[in-house]
């Protein structure tokens, strides 16, 4: 039975489809319209998944009449009395009104948070986990710990959730991190991932000043505020620094997310964590998490996105045959690796676009920007192609066995396959490249049944140069998305004068 999941009405729209437990395809709308975190589906997105068939059913990420509940008592009004999403046949309805179907589906609206639980669990190799999600808000939750595990009704192993613990609207840590990133002047529900990196340039001068001031209960997660509207102009002197506020936002944010789960730890419900929500994207705070789980999974989108995913695992309540991201998009054609190595040894600096697109925020080797991570001049060379500010830093992708040689990798993560968690560089003066200024990098490791031809390209070039790893970083024109098609990487040659292979 094929089964559509969407996460839509928001941010970072997505649809993923499923047939049993196989997955076939899950995207990102805003692949499709070039407008970033497109909230909507739209036509393209919508046509790509019918080439896999009609839909048996459709499940939506959330349940809309429950949200508006919340919205309501937030004060959004006008968001709580648009009737346009009340339904998913509604919502599409709306954003697609010539989009139809031959037959008509069941249609399902699944609790957010459930739908980001199944997007973790289901996907993770674990049969028993706890769940753990947190994000900036759901309908009204906004940290929930589950215990999941499959059971046997009738002979088929089904998915189950038990509600262990939940923390509500308004207190909510992405919230919190949300609101630190509107402070310093970046874009919120955007550029927190920039918030982090800029702490590793700060000082945590304000994180006990944020904790008297915003925390209520650090281990309950309680504010003493909403802080959904922002930060008090008040807070600390109008000259005080940006990284410092950074580097304290950071820290608080570490401190509360521990709480959280020693929470879930103490549940004892299993050694094993799957985690999810926005606030999973934060690799500088995932490093602590082997303090807490012994086995620890992260599906590389934890987002908003993600949970399309989730959705339509809910319908199906199957363990999925999880075989890695590159679910999006195809470009046809072997993955050019002799022509990517020839321009890194000549220009150091190439893109490559090729095979499925990558499910998730970061590029993983399929919509790539690759330079040598060993040259200092190669990191502003890469921001000023993508004109950023100079101070973000890049990550390594490197393979697989030789990631302990080179970066101290936190408890809990003897490999990071999807760039979920920063790790010490053993010796940054020799990659200057894709180490912060804190000596940490955001490391991907490549096992040898990738299914992305970038363990070839790796392969390769260190056998020529007795470096395993690259400089990765994604494949984007600025203020777009990650590119999606050939016609979009010929658009980023021509915007920015750097080859792209196919």
């Amino acid at each position: 039975m094929i089964t559509w999941g969407i996460s839509a009405g928001f941010h970072d729209a997505a649809l993923s489809v499923i047939d049993g437990n196989k997955i076939l395809f899950a995207a990102h709308s805003e692949r499709y319209s070039h407008a970033k975190h497109d909230k909507d589906i739209g036509y393209g997105i919508l046509g790509e998944a019918l080439r896999h068939g009609e839909p048996s059913a459709i499940s939506y990420y959330e349940r809309p009449w429950l949200k508006k509940t919340r919205q309501l008592y937030a004060g959004q009004y006008q968001d709580a009395f648009s009737l346009s999403d009340i339904t998913v046949r509604r919502y599409l309805k709306s954003v697609a009104p010539a989009f139809a179907l031959n037959h008509s589906p069941s249609y399902h609206h699944q609790s957010h948070h459930l739908s980001h639980a199944a997007a973790a669990f289901q996907t993770s190799p674990f049969t028993k986990a706890t769940v753990v999600i947190i994000d900036a808000i759901g309908e009204w939750d906004t940290i929930s710990i589950y215990g999941a595990e499959y059971r046997i009704k009738e002979g088929v192993s089904t998915a189950t959730y038990k509600p262990l613990w939940k923390q509500r609207y308004p207190h909510s840590i992405g919230l919190f991190y949300t609101a630190m990133t509107a402070k310093v002047g970046l874009r919120p529900l955007d550029e927190e991932y920039i918030l982090m990196g800029m702490a590793g340039y700060g000082k945590s001068t304000y994180a006990n000043t944020f904790l008297k001031t915003y925390i209520r209960d650090q281990q309950k997660s309680t504010f003493t505020m909403n802080l959904h509207a922002g930060i008090p102009e008040d807070t600390f002197p109008a000259d005080a620094d940006e990284y410092d506020i950074a580097a304290s936002a950071q820290r608080v944010a570490e401190r509360l997310i521990q709480q959280v789960m020693l929470k879930a730890a103490a549940f004892g419900w299993s050694d094993n964590l799957a985690y999810s929500g926005g606030v999973a994207l934060n690799c500088s705070a995932n490093r602590h998490l082997g303090q807490y789980f012994k086995n620890i999974w992260l599906m590389p989108n934890p987002g908003d996105a993600g949970s399309s995913l989730g959705a339509a695992a809910l319908v199906t309540k199957e363990q999925l045959d999880w075989q890695g991201p590159f679910l999006g998009t195809r470009i046809y054609g072997a993955y050019p690796v002799q022509q990517l190595i020839t321009a890194l040894t000549t220009d150091k600096i190439v893109g490559v676009a090729n095979g499925r697109a990558e499910f998730g925020p970061r590029a993983l080797g399929n919509r790539s920007l690759l330079a040598d991570p060993r040259g200092p001049e190669i990191k502003d060379k890469v921001n000023e192609i993508k004109r950023r500010q100079q101070f973000r830093p890049f990550a390594p992708v490197i393979l697989e066995e030789h990631v302990s040689t080179y970066f101290e990798m936190p408890v809990g993560f003897s490999v990071s396959p999807y760039m979920q968690v920063t790790a010490k560089c053993k010796f940054p003066e020799l990659f200057p490249a894709i180490v912060h200024v804190d000596g940490t990098s955001r490391v991907q490791t490549v096992p040898r049944d990738c299914r992305s031809g970038i363990r070839q390209l790796l392969e390769k070039w260190y056998t020529l140069t007795n470096c395993p790893m690259l400089l990765n970083t994604s494949l984007n024109i600025r203020g777009e998305p990650m590119v999606n098609t050939r016609e979009d990487a010929n658009r980023f040659e021509k915007e920015y004068g750097v080859k792209v292979f196919s």
